[in-house]
């Protein structure tokens, strides 16, 4: 591919941004008391777990001894889980051991997750508009809101389709 150490290194730099910038999202949300809208945080927090388990899995896709080890030691955390963490971690390499079902499959998930990603952001943003956004002075502010609909949804349709 003409350039693909250009797009593999923007790739890979875009999601580091991206970390960046879900961990300033977070750290507002904690100081400004984001958690106490429970719907809302939680799914965040689902939001966090899948965009991890796609960076993590984008990590063993050059598969390289550093990604190899990564992904049999990350992978073999999860055979702590009681009953059913032997037959997990077999199920996700595909086999007994790391190699390339493993990474087949690691590629699929990489590529389905953002999907997955989508869905989950558009349920956040669901909560966030019903609850309302968290402000630095901690007070209601419920006296001058417009509808969301259609005044919101039709900008928030705007910025998907610019991305």
């Amino acid at each position: 591919v003409n350039n693909g150490w250009l797009l593999r290194n923007l790739h890979a730099n875009g999601a580091s941004f991206f970390f960046i910038c879900i961990y300033l999202h977070i750290g507002r949300g904690l100081y400004y008391g984001s958690f106490l809208y429970k719907e809302t945080w939680n799914t965040g927090i689902i939001l966090l777990f899948l965009v991890m388990a796609t960076a993590f899995m984008g990590y063993v896709l050059p598969w390289g001894q550093m990604s190899f080890w990564g992904a049999t030691v990350i992978t073999n955390l999860l055979s702590a889980a009681p009953y059913i963490g032997n037959d997990l971690v077999q199920w996700i390499w595909g086999g007994f051991s790391v190699d390339n079902a493993t990474l087949t499959r690691f590629f699929s998930f990489h590529f389905v997750f953002p999907f997955a990603i989508a869905g989950a952001s558009m349920i956040h943003l669901l909560f966030l508009h019903q609850t309302g956004s968290s402000n630095p002075t901690g007070l209601n502010q419920n006296l001058d809101k417009v509808p969301f609909h259609p005044y919101f949804s039709y900008k928030d349709l705007l910025g998907f389709v610019i991305l």
